[in-house]
């Protein structure tokens, strides 16, 4: 699924009254109905409701929900913002609309002085204010009735987007001025900041409404930003062929582990081992050797025999390596990492204390090689970048600009992880959930994406089914377990099940 910009969204919108064709009235009502339609799914017709619209579309859309929901048996009280006697031309034909029909409990259209109604606990707020084409921070008037909405104990449906918050980068918007949804009702798909992690707290929930918006111009329209879906994950998995042996099944290499840390690189070999691969060689310190054999009886080992990662070692025989899980920051093991990495031919995935190294020393992520595969985790992407970064967005931005710059796939990690490739696009995960925020879950995924590039998936498609996978794996697990007692092993012994599923 493609992730639109505001302006190309206000686009498709266009696109589809003339191309459908259906009058731009009439696509609101459309959009009104969906509105309505899941409020109704969720509160009864005894909640008393607010709404408060804004001069735009946006505003529209909670005009013709006030007359819908009050068809529907509920007290409305709505409120439309007029203050500078602007209306577009939807908004202003639902106002008369909604006045004519004299079906809502009451109607107040702001022009000067506003005495805010009570809102308590029983109150079911409809947010119209302001949707996705907002370019701007919230000042004023419109800037206070947010704080006042935020500071009552009312429930809240946004309509589209959170009054306040902007559909891409909120990097220089005014905290306190974005309404704080309990539930978005968004139109068609979602918006780019709906992926970000610190744009989740004015969200709340958010469920996608199909108001029928063109299906042509959606896909004609090109887009840097995309979700992975089940479909395109199906039609990538390899099929084990019936004659298949394990010297045509990959044999990957994991360099993982140091003294105390002798449990990433079994999780890291765990799941590797159960991603299909037909081999797995782990690299580790001989202080790890008998955690490893029993641990991992089917993994081959590689013993280094000082306490941590101090050698390179020829790769030839490998078709894929994995490093970094457990690995520790001695200067040994840095240097042991670049002349690995200088002389590794094979593709690679660079985890945890393989990022960590790299950051430490500046310049050296300059010389990495192309094709290299990153995945970290938004402060190992700091270090990466040398930079600190104060939001999603621009964190996203930095990761996107990294990836096109080393010509690299950058797996920056998270609800939904994006998948950063050379060309500058982006993927976001659309599987996974909170569960997975447990030490050892990104072993885990070293592991795999290491198990499918040795299967012989291609870089790209071993990152998005790997991570897919992964998540799936975790969403097994949740559902077993719950999510408040997974660890990292859960997903591994998950993982049989989200293959089957695939």
């Amino acid at each position: 699924m493609k992730i639109l910009t505001g302006a190309q969204i206000h686009e498709l919108d266009q696109y589809t009254i003339d191309h459908e064709p259906v009058a731009s009235i009439d696509l609101m009502e459309r959009a009104a109905r969906a509105i309505t339609s899941a409020i109704a799914a969720r509160f009864e017709p005894a909640t008393p409701v607010v709404v408060f619209a804004g001069p735009g579309n946006n505003g529209g859309d909670a005009l013709a929900v006030s007359r819908m929901l009050s068809e529907k048996g509920y007290t409305v009280d709505t409120y439309l913002f007029n203050i500078h006697n602007a209306l577009s031309d939807n908004c202003e034909k639902n106002r008369d609309r909604l006045k004519s029909e004299g079906l809502v409990h009451s109607f107040t259209e702001v022009t000067t002085n506003f005495d805010p109604p009570k809102l308590t606990a029983q109150t079911l707020v409809v947010d119209g204010l302001f949707g996705s084409g907002l370019n701007k921070p919230l000042t004023g008037g419109f800037a206070s009735l947010v704080k006042y909405i935020n500071q009552s104990p009312a429930r809240v449906v946004s309509i589209d987007m959170p009054s306040g918050l902007m559909s891409e980068d909120n990097s220089s918007n005014t905290p306190t001025a974005i309404i704080q949804a309990d539930l978005t009702l968004t139109l068609q798909m979602k918006k780019l900041a709906m992926f970000f992690a610190d744009c989740q707290p004015y969200l709340g929930k958010v469920q996608v409404l199909d108001i029928r918006l063109s299906k042509e111009y959606i896909k004609s329209i090109p887009s840097r930003y995309t979700t992975v879906d089940a479909e395109y994950i199906h039609k990538q998995v390899i099929r084990r062929n019936d004659f298949a042996h394990k010297g045509n099944m990959g044999h990957a290499l994991l360099i993982a582990g140091s003294e105390g840390m002798g449990g990433a690189a079994v999780l890291a070999t765990r799941a590797c081992l159960r991603s299909g691969v037909g081999k797995v060689t782990a690299l580790t310190p001989h202080c790890n050797t008998t955690i490893m054999q029993i641990a991992v009886p089917e993994a081959v080992l590689s013993i280094d025999q000082e306490n941590y990662y101090s050698e390179a070692v020829a790769t030839e025989e490998f078709d894929a390596v994995g490093i970094g899980p457990g690995l520790g920051r001695q200067e040994g093991s840095a240097l042991a990492l670049m002349s690995q990495l200088q002389q590794t031919q094979c593709p690679v995935v660079l985890d945890a204390d393989a990022l960590n190294m790299l950051g430490s020393h500046g310049t050296w992520i300059n010389q990495l090689p192309d094709n290299m595969i990153m995945t970290p985790h938004p402060r190992e992407l700091d270090r990466l970048a040398s930079t600190t970064c104060h939001n999603d967005s621009e964190r996203l931005a930095v990761a996107r600009d990294m990836a096109e710059s080393l010509r690299a796939y950058i797996i920056l990690k998270g609800h939904y992880t994006a998948i950063c490739l050379p060309e500058g696009d982006v993927v976001f995960n659309t599987t996974g959930n909170s569960g997975m925020a447990t030490a050892g879950s990104g072993d885990v995924l070293t592991g795999i994406i290491t198990a499918l590039l040795a299967r012989g998936y291609s870089r790209k498609n071993a990152c998005l089914v790997g991570v897919y996978l992964h998540g799936l794996a975790g969403d097994i697990a949740a559902s077993r377990i719950g999510k408040e007692s997974m660890v990292a092993s859960d997903i591994i012994a998950a993982l049989p099940e989200a293959f089957k599923a695939l």
